[in-house]
This record gives C-alpha cells, sequence and structure tokens, in this order.
C-alpha cells in the first residue's frame, strides 16, 4: 500500500518554524472541536532518506485532527542534508522537541496530554527522543520530555538490527555513516535499543506482513507494550483508509503502554 506515500491531504492549518533551516518547519493541524485538546507529534519515516519528508503524512495527520487532536508534524534534516554530518539529524529532532509544546499550546493543545509518534525511521526519533532526560550529562542532546506516552509505528527501534538485516539498502549505515563495528559510538548515542529507556509508556504496533522493517524489530526492543496487527503492512500503520487503522487509531490515543 505504498499509495499512501503520494495521496494528496488537505493542507496544513499552520505551518510554524522551530529554527532558520526550510527544513526546521512543523505542520500543525487543528481540531474542529473543543480546544484544548490533546497534541499528537508525528516524525515520519523513509529510512532517514532526503527523498522522503514530512508531507507523505498528511492523510494521517488529517485524520487524527479531525478525530480531535492537534497534531504537529515537524520535518528534520535527513542523511547527507546537514553541513555537520551525521549529527545534524538529532540536533534537528532535539531542537523541535524543545519547542514542540510551547509551539503546540499556543494554538490550543493541551500540553499535559502529549504522544510522541513516529513511524519506521521516525519510530526510532521519537524513542530516541523520549530517551533524552537519560543522556549523559556531556551529551548535547540531553534534553526534557514534554510527552506522556510514546508511540513506535512498524519503527526502526534497533539501529544495530538495522545495520545488521541491512533494512533499506543499509539506510542505517547510510544514516550513521559506517556499521555499528565501525562506528560504535554513534550507534550508542542513536540507538533506542542501546539507551535507557523512556521513563513514560511506550507503546509497539507492528503489522505481522511488514517486509520493509520486519515485526521481529519491535518484538526485540526490551520495553513497552506491543501491538501485534495479523496481516497488516508496513504503510497500512499510516493509512487511515487500511483496516488496520482502528487498532493504530487506539494505540495512539491510549496512555496504556509499559515496560515489559
Amino acid at each position: 500500500m505504498t499509495e499512501i506515500l503520494e495521496r494528496a491531504a488537505p493542507p496544513p492549518d499552520l505551518t510554524l518554524n522551530y529554527g532558520p533551516l526550510p527544513e526546521h518547519a512543523i505542520d500543525q493541524r487543528l481540531p474542529a472541536g473543543t480546544r484544548p485538546a490533546p497534541l499528537i507529534v508525528l516524525f515520519h519515516g523513509g529510512f532517514w532518506r532526503p527523498a522522503y519528508d514530512r508531507t507523505h503524512l498528511g492523510p494521517m495527520a488529517h485524520a487524527l485532527a479531525a478525530s480531535g487532536y492537534v497534531v504537529a508534524v515537524p520535518e528534520y534534516r535527513r542523511a547527507g542534508m546537514a553541513a555537520e554530518g551525521w549529527t545534524g539529524t538529532f540536533n534537528d529532532v532535539a531542537a523541535a522537541c524543545d519547542q514542540l509544546a510551547k509551539l503546540a499550546e499556543v494554538h490550543g493543545a493541551d500540553t499535559s496530554r502529549i504522544t510522541w509518534a513516529g513511524h519506521s525511521a521516525g519510530g526510532q526519533l521519537a524513542l530516541w527522543a523520549a530517551a533524552r532526560p537519560y543522556f549523559r550529562t556531556d551529551s548535547p542532546w540531553r534534553g526534557g520530555c514534554d510527552a506522556t506516552h510514546v508511540v513506535s509505528l512498524a519503527g526502526c527501534s534497533s539501529l544495530r538490527l538495522c545495520a545488521e538485516w541491512n533494512l533499506g539498502d543499509g539506510a542505517a549505515q547510510n544514516l550513521l555513516g559506517g556499521a555499528p563495528d565501525e562506528v560504535p559510538d554513534r550507534y550508542a548515542a542513536a540507538d533506542p535499543a542501546a539507551l535507557t529507556p523512556p521513563a513514560i509508556p511506550v507503546t509497539l504496533v507492528h503489522g505481522t506482513a511488514d517486509d520493509r522493517v520486519p515485526v521481529g524489530m519491535s518484538r526485540a526492543f526490551p520495553v513497552g507494550h506491543l501491538i501485534e496487527i495479523p496481516g497488516a503492512g508496513h504503510f497500512d500503520l499510516i493509512d487511515p483508509h487500511s483496516a488496520a487503522w482502528p487498532q493504530v487509531l487506539t494505540a495512539l490515543l491510549s496512555e496504556s503502554g509499559s515496560r515489559r
């Protein structure tokens, strides 16, 4: 169901900036109903490659706003786009997360109820961001976590496994500039499976028929409540027209994730 990557959606209600670069943008969609409303932040996937940007999450974001939620979709520089090299992606995600709640609150978000969610590579970024309070004190990315729930949708939750399984034709190696045994410090800093787990509830949603990021990825993640959707493929999880959507919606709107 790769058709979702090209499906048009109504434009966002707002596009906000969290930094000076063109990629430092956040598309925001607002619900028609009463506000303040809970905030859902969506990190897009695409194996961290420049060819895939936030626009393919438009249908999903529109559907969530129609369900009564403020929805924010941040952009970030993908592999090879940043002058500072591999750290650029993580610099952007950290900067966006530090500002998202404040920017969304102005437009009616209830910042006591925030879900950070990500699909595929975006799942890795959401889990990474939720672990930032436990980074080393000398890490430039150490920071707070405003989220009350984090959801990984077919997420690349282990960069080591991404590299070992050669997912996306070497997507993790392309992002970090090498394999785990070549740049171990980078994997130690960026791989959610190697970090201290988030203190907030974690939910992992994965289709059993995923041929892009196998369900074994989520099964191997050490914490969280795993929801497997029988027969669902990789893109079903971001498609409001798919049979998997009701289960995805329930997972996003619940805070029942737990350690395991």
